[in-house]
């Protein structure tokens, strides 16, 4: 159980990596007027965009496979208002995770409508989902 644990937080970092960092290439893009810049930046976007795939499809499966191994050994593990809690905040991080393969394709394709302004707020959120989420199963509050 502890190397599905372990595996789980090892992919949930890689996740985070791509979906902290993929909306501030956005920022860099939209503010960018070079077409070389541009173009530099949607190579970026769409590598770093497979590997936060990666990180987010192992993170599921681990946190899956953790979360039947508590749930085998008891029930009431299910139960748990605050692993409701984070399951709820996993599913917007999976909406999140939708909408930067949106941004990437619009931005491929030079049709962003989004500002750098709005952007910069975009990339606040899986931020503010990470700290609701290690507090829930941290402190495990109800």
């Amino acid at each position: 159980m502890l190397w599905l644990k372990a595996f789980h937080v090892i992919f949930v970092v890689t996740w985070f990596a791509g979906l902290f960092y993929l909306p501030r290439l956005f920022v860099y893009h939209a503010e960018a007027h070079e077409p070389i810049v541009r173009e530099r930046l949607k190579t970026m976007q769409r590598r770093l965009l497979m590997i936060t795939h990666v990180g987010g499809a192992l993170a599921l499966l681990f946190g899956a496979l953790t979360l039947g191994w508590f749930a085998h050994a008891s029930a009431a593990y299910l139960q748990q208002g605050w692993l409701h809690a984070k399951l709820a905040l996993v599913v917007l991080l999976i909406g999140y995770h939708a909408m930067l393969v949106k941004l990437v394709r619009e931005f491929a394709r030079d049709q962003v409508r989004h500002s750098s302004r709005w952007l910069r707020l975009f990339n606040e959120v899986p931020a503010l989902l990470l700290i609701a989420i290690v507090l829930l199963v941290v402190v495990k509050p109800f």
